[in-house]
């Protein structure tokens, strides 16, 4: 709004230079125009696009029938009117994009939740285990999980561990990596393990569609001190895999349409609980 605002203001400083002959924009036009200008300004500024300000406003005023001249008049002709306000026209385009605003939190927000109901519908477990223990140095190959032919979305990795007392290492780690068709691989995740007490593990990683394998290590013994004898107990092993919302969205709707789930009923009660997640507009 504060761009809106500075742009009246030069504009005003303008009115001096106006043509006779300019026309007079009527209030509910320049509103529009303001608002028009307003929304272009915070593309170019988000877009960081150079260009000279009247090569943009000049086909703006001219698809309402106005010049950049009489754009000048107009606003210089504010100063004549004792009923009217320079800031009375910009107030009704600032209220325009706020209602714009409200209306585009609201339609976002039930996309959203349409998404995320997509996305958990179609969540599956593509790797399960009820558990393994790590109580030897030779199991240590035990504890590389493989899965290949992986395909893009997001994969969540959940586990419960707990390192005994009997474990004399420290400086265990669980790591997930990621290889590419390239052969490849990245690090995405590598979080040292806790001692003595049962800890949850739930970490989400993003897979590329130029990916081909995820690998998790469970537990990998410290490189740089001689290993010793370990003691991790692991449990409920799970590796889901979440597709991205666009790919599923088409998916649900058949999955769903004949047992009426986007009827007009659950679309008005899906708009209602999204209204209850929108963020606040100013």
């Amino acid at each position: 709004m504060k761009i809106l605002r500075n742009m009246a203001i030069v504009l005003a400083a303008m009115a001096a230079a106006a043509c006779a002959n300019s026309k007079i924009i009527p209030d509910r036009v320049l509103a529009t125009i303001f608002e028009e200008a307003f929304l272009t300004n915070a593309y170019i500024s988000d877009q960081r696009v150079l260009t000279d300000s009247l090569a943009i406003y000049e086909p703006m005023l001219a698809k309402h029938g106005y010049t950049v001249e009489d754009l000048r008049y107009t606003i210089g002709n504010f100063s004549k009117r004792k009923s009217a306000r320079i800031g009375d026209v910009v107030e009704v385009a600032i209220a325009r994009l706020e209602a714009q605003g409200e209306y585009l939190n609201r339609e976002t927000a039930i996309l959203d939740t349409i998404n995320a109901r997509a996305r958990r519908a179609f969540t599956r477990a593509v790797y399960s285990d009820p558990g393994r223990n790590f109580y030897r140095l030779s199991d240590s190959l035990d504890m590389r999980i493989e899965l290949d032919s992986v395909v893009a979305g997001e994969y969540e990795v959940s586990f419960d561990y707990c390192i005994d007392s009997l474990d004399k290492n420290s400086g265990e780690r669980f790591a997930i990596r990621i290889e590419s068709e390239e052969g490849r691989t990245r690090n995405v995740v590598s979080n040292i393990m806790r001692t003595g007490t049962p800890e949850h593990v739930m970490r989400q990683v993003t897979v590329q569609p130029t990916d081909r394998k995820l690998i998790v290590s469970l537990a990998e013994l410290p490189a740089r001190r001689k290993p010793e004898r370990p003691h991790i107990t692991f449990e409920n092993i799970v590796i889901k895999h979440i597709p991205d919302a666009e790919s599923v969205v088409d998916s649900l709707y058949l999955k769903t349409v004949n047992l009426g789930i986007f009827n007009r009923e659950l679309t008005r009660a899906t708009a209602a609980d999204s209204l209850a997640q929108a963020p606040a507009t100013r």
